[in-house]
């Protein structure tokens, strides 16, 4: 019988040993604890966890760059640090943060927005991150006005047609990647005008401030381009409010998926829908899982990825996004156990299954 005992404490013991170490990560996430995009990553980060055995803290930053660097510095110099810290190098944060974790033995991963060309140099080599994942932004902003222009059809030998742009916050890489993909569409289709490109910092209220000028402004304007979806909704509700149909007096294109603006794609207000990247944090958590058990990231794809997750939703795929998402096996897109030539299969169908 006390053989008995000591071996279920023994037992008990290990599980608590293996509980109390599971690999802890913190998530700086730059958003609003509001805000659909960053709630729902957020929450397939939470889930890709769960699954994998990693504790994830979230830390909402309301959109406060200091936020961020104060919550930054209590991961990483506080009394009980995470074994990994994720961060978006949105507002150029990252630099600031990347220094703070000098000599902190917690290990960074970047998402979202990486270090620019001119971060990474003036860092130099004392900084280090065990990886970055970041989308194919460029290609986001030129899909969005290629399809708008599909979808709008062809123009008369020497007709053009007006465009206004919406940008996001303009010291973001993801807003300023999206802008170079607009402007690489716009050299290829010389009859569009691009009548003004405003900052709208991602947010519905400025972008409808913005656009219920500009509209007034550039009354031929025929297409809108649009770094993401509040920024899009903002700008429909003013071509509404000034008596015009969106979808139909002009055309609009978005960036995200949350259930609003895949209704608007369903109903026709919205022409063009870019999306994929809220997936970005999930696989994340595959490649902490792996590194925290000793594979080499870097020998399986690079240490700094882009991955191809942006893709134009049509209505079938938009009615898909609608429905309970698909459960995702974390554990199946592992590296661990699979051969050396093996590659992470990241992509939006792993949901739209």
């Amino acid at each position: 019988m006390l053989k008995v005992l000591i071996t279920c404490m023994w037992l008990l013991g290990a599980a608590y040993g293996a509980m109390a170490h599971a690999t802890s990560v913190v998530f700086l996430n730059p958003g609003m604890s509001t805000e659909t995009f960053w709630v729902s990553y957020a929450q397939f980060m939470q889930a890709a966890a769960k699954d994998l055995g990693l504790d994830l803290r979230v830390r909402y930053s309301e959109r406060d760059a200091h936020t961020t660097l104060a919550q930054a510095r209590e991961a990483l110099q506080g009394s009980s640090r995470p074994d990994y810290l994720v961060l978006v190098n949105e507002q150029y944060v990252a630099p600031q943060i990347l220094r703070m974790a000098q000599g902190s033995g917690v290990k960074l991963m970047i998402v979202n927005n990486a270090l620019t060309t001119d971060q990474v140099q003036l860092l130099g080599k004392d900084a280090t991150w065990v990886g970055s994942l970041v989308a194919n932004d460029e290609d986001a902003g030129y899909l969005m006005l290629t399809d708008l222009l599909r979808q709008h059809g062809q123009l008369a030998p020497g007709q053009s047609i007006d465009l206004l742009a919406f940008s996001g916050v303009k010291n973001t890489p993801a807003a300023q990647l999206r802008e170079q993909g607009l402007h690489r569409a716009l050299a290829e289709h010389p009859e569009v005008r691009l009548r003004q490109l405003v900052y709208g910092e991602w947010s519905r209220q400025r972008a409808l401030e913005q656009a219920a000028q500009l509209f007034n402004r550039y009354p031929q304007t025929a297409l809108v381009w649009s770094a993401n979806d509040e920024m899009a909704l903002g700008a429909m509700q003013a071509l509404q409010e000034a008596g015009r149909v969106p979808g139909k007096d002009a055309l609009f294109s978005a960036v995200n998926s949350p259930p609003e603006v895949l209704q608007a794609r369903l109903d026709g207000r919205l022409t063009t829908l870019v999306a994929g990247h809220f997936t970005l944090g999930g696989w994340a958590m595959v490649l902490i899982n792996d590194d925290a058990k000793g594979l080499d990231i870097g020998a399986l794809g690079g240490r700094d990825r882009k991955e191809a997750l942006f893709q134009l939703i049509d209505a079938a795929q938009a009615r898909r996004l609608l429905q309970p998402m698909t459960p995702v096996d974390f554990r199946a897109l592992s590296a661990v156990g699979k051969p050396a030539s093996y590659r992470y299969p990241f992509s939006l169908q792993l949901l739209l299954r």
